[in-house]
Parts: C-alpha cells; structure tokens; sequence
C-alpha cells in the first residue's frame, strides 16, 4: 500500500479508514509488565521486537494505531527513533497514526511541539497527536492551526475516565464547565470541515468509561454538533464494551474510536495471534456502526 497522504483533511481520511476498516483503534504500549509478559527482556532490543512485530499485526488491518511516546522515550535517542520507524512503516501499510504524547504548553515551545509532530519537515510526522489543553485551549493553537494546515489532526483531552480528571474537567466555569468550553472551542476549529460534510481536525479523548459525564455536565448535544472524532480509550480490558460506548456516547457514536491495547497486546508474542486478536476486536466494535 502507499503511504497515507495528508493532502485531504486529517478528519476526512479517518472517516474514509473507519469505513474501509471499522473504528478499531490499536495501541502499541510497550511498558515493562508487557514485554516481559512476552518473555522478552525490558531493553531496547526487547522493546524493538515487541514494537515491530505489532507493525506487522497491525498495519493495514486496522483504521489506526496509537502508539505510546513514553515507552519509547524510555531509550533515549534510539526509542525515539524506533518510533520513528514504527510510525513510518504504519503509515506506509495505510494505517493512520494517532501519536500519543498529550503535549501541551504556550507560544515558540508550543509551536516547536507541533512542528516536532506535525510539520512538514518533522522527521517522521504522525497523522494526528494527543494533546492536553490545561493551559487553556488557546495555548494550543499552534498546533492546531498547523495540523490544519498540514491536513494532520490532533486529539484534545476532554472527559477522561481517571479518578482524578473529573476535579479538573468538570469544574464549572462562566460557560458551563472546562470540558464544555474544549468542547464549544473545538467545535469552532472544526467548523470549517462540517460545512464541506467532513469530520474535524480537532477531536477529543474521551474514556469509553466516563459512564454519564455527558449528561452529568450537559454536553450530549454539543458533542454531536461538534463534528469531533473521540477517542475512547478504555475499550476491553479497562471495561468499556460496545454496549457501554452506545450509552455513553449516543447519537456521537459514529465518529468514536474506540482503543484497545491491552485486550490486543496480550495475545503476543505470536504475530498470528495477535492478528487474530485485531480480527476478534475489529469484529466486535463493527458493531458500533
């Protein structure tokens, strides 16, 4: 397969992954529980073969892969490159990357996080990357403006399911409440996209296992007019199913993706059982169309 191009809008080539492989979004989290779970040693080279043989799993065979930045930048220059690699032979199977690293600053440092990632000439850019809005959105702009730019897209932490999260996205404000207002400014970023039927740029991270946050803070309606891809992760193995993505997000399912890592990984070191797992995952979220 040739390499995802980012000449169509970062929301419009998920859309067009989701329908040719389903929403199933895998990630590629190799901390030591897991490699060791492999019965591969918790080095570099352990880690490279644990990183690869996902690469071969999961490239072209599912819609995205989310790769976790952290246990790569465990080893130093030689992770980050791995990275690298993992993110250009994903691409190169057609798969999208959905680079996990929640940056988040202000100004030039902000705006040197974005081209690290998203740029042009960044030495191996994702398709999109998660980002962490808590220094207020706008600090973001950036990088938004850029993966706009750049036809990339980027993942905003919204509503997620740690214990801790809610003290801080559900505390009130003028408006509403902080995820509120993440959810108004991103749907402002994206209005530009639904007036040509697409999907935005700028999504949100929310836990498959929010359970009526939603509801909770009012914000059914503006998520589904907010024409934002979610990512939830939590689906599997940290209890979310497809029955509890359909209650949670309601008429905004359509544009979920659900994420799964450990469910997956756990079948490893075997690559035909991992692959077999992609399958019972890809079959199961099928289900949320």
């Amino acid at each position: 397969m040739t390499t995802t191009s980012p000449e169509a809008g970062f929301g419009a080539r998920l859309k067009a992954a989701h329908e040719r492989f389903g929403p199933a979004c895998v990630g590629i989290d190799p901390h030591r529980g897991l490699v060791e779970g492999w019965g591969l040693p918790y080095s570099y080279e352990g880690v490279e073969r644990f990183a690869l043989t996902c690469v071969e799993a999961f490239g072209g065979r599912v819609a995205s892969v989310k790769p976790q930045s952290a246990f790569f930048e465990v080893f130093g220059s030689r992770g980050v490159a791995l990275l690298e690699r993992v993110t250009k032979e994903l691409r190169e199977a057609g798969t999208l990357v959905v680079l996990d690293v929640k940056r988040g600053d202000i100004g030039t440092t902000m705006t040197a996080y974005g081209e690290a990632f998203l740029g042009k000439d960044a030495p191996e850019p994702a398709d999109a990357i998660t980002l962490s809005p808590y220094l207020g959105y706008e600090s973001l702009r950036p990088a938004l403006d850029l993966a706009r730019d750049t036809g990339r897209g980027v993942f905003v932490l919204a509503l997620t399911s740690n214990p801790e999260g809610a003290g801080v996205q559900h505390a009130s404000t003028p408006r509403g409440s902080v995820a509120g207002d993440i959810v108004a400014a991103a749907t402002r970023d994206n209005a530009e996209a639904a007036g040509r039927g697409e999907w935005g740029h700028v999504g949100f991270v929310m836990g498959a296992t929010i359970g009526s946050a939603l509801d909770d803070l009012g914000l059914r309606d503006a998520l589904a007019a907010s024409n934002a891809p979610v990512l939830a992760p939590g689906f599997g193995a940290q209890g979310g199913t497809v029955e509890t993505i359909k209650e949670v997000f309601g008429a905004s399912v359509e544009r979920v993706i659900p994420t799964t890592s450990r469910d997956v990984l756990k079948a490893g070191p075997d690559g035909s059982s991992l692959i077999e797992a992609v399958e019972r995952t890809r079959e199961s979220v099928a289900r949320l169309a």
